[in-house]
């Protein structure tokens, strides 16, 4: 790079969802979610959840990027971050060393925020469960990271193969994590009311015997039989 950058560098003033509209997707399960936008929005698989009995949440990406084996970034957003607030943090998927351990975590869930998400690793997992905050990774190393910056906290950041932008709506549960941009946020609502319907109906006629959702009848009925 032509100069180093500063070792943090805040963003403040991005727009926030009102808390009706973080309370009326409290609850939707994020394969609905998904449904509801053209069947994407989840982050990567590998960035699951260190606590399957604590990961459904629900709140504003607060966004940051840590360097690489480094936590400036990762504690920036800390400070910054509001009761309610889910910390996004990518760190380019890096691996080779933890980006939150159980005492940050702990400071998180202190300060009110609502989840941790990372694209890259966690330590301490024992301590981050008894914390108590949803906290997603990409995996567990104890390897430990550094704090040298550079850090940023407030712009937009990639995370698990999504652009995350500050404000963004995040929707976590036991399977995954998805992103639902706020610009979209009313119309995935109106898409997620029927997606809900359709699964009350679809999961009936299961219940009533079906073997075959209705949708696929006329593809097979089409299909070209080859007899050997």
């Amino acid at each position: 790079m032509l100069h180093n950058p500063p070792l943090l560098t805040i963003h403040r003033g991005h727009r926030r969802p009102g808390k009706a509209l973080i309370e009326a997707f409290r609850g939707a399960q994020t394969s609905h979610l998904c449904d509801a936008m053209d069947g994407r929005g989840a982050l990567d698989h590998r960035i699951k959840a260190l606590d399957p009995a604590n990961a459904v949440f629900v709140g504003p990406a607060l966004t940051a990027f840590a360097y690489p084996a480094d936590t400036v970034g990762m504690f920036g957003a800390l400070a910054e971050a509001e009761p309610g607030d889910v910390l996004m943090v990518g760190c380019d998927g890096y691996t080779g060393t933890a980006v939150i351990g159980d005492l940050a975590a702990g400071m998180m869930k202190n300060k009110g925020c609502a989840a941790f998400v990372t694209d890259g690793l966690a330590r301490d997992r024992a301590g981050i469960v008894a914390a108590r905050l949803p906290v997603f990774a990409a995996g567990i190393s104890p390897n430990s990271p550094a704090r040298n910056g550079p850090g940023t906290v407030g712009e937009a950041v990639a995370i698990g193969g999504l652009r995350v932008e500050p404000g963004d709506i995040v929707v976590g549960d036991a399977d995954a994590v998805v992103v639902v941009p706020l610009a979209r946020a009313d119309a995935v609502l109106r898409a997620l009311e029927e997606v809900r319907a359709n699964e009350v109906k679809a999961e009936q006629r299961v219940r009533d015997g079906a073997t075959m959702t209705p949708a696929m009848e006329p593809i097979l009925a089409a299909a070209r039989i080859i007899q050997h």
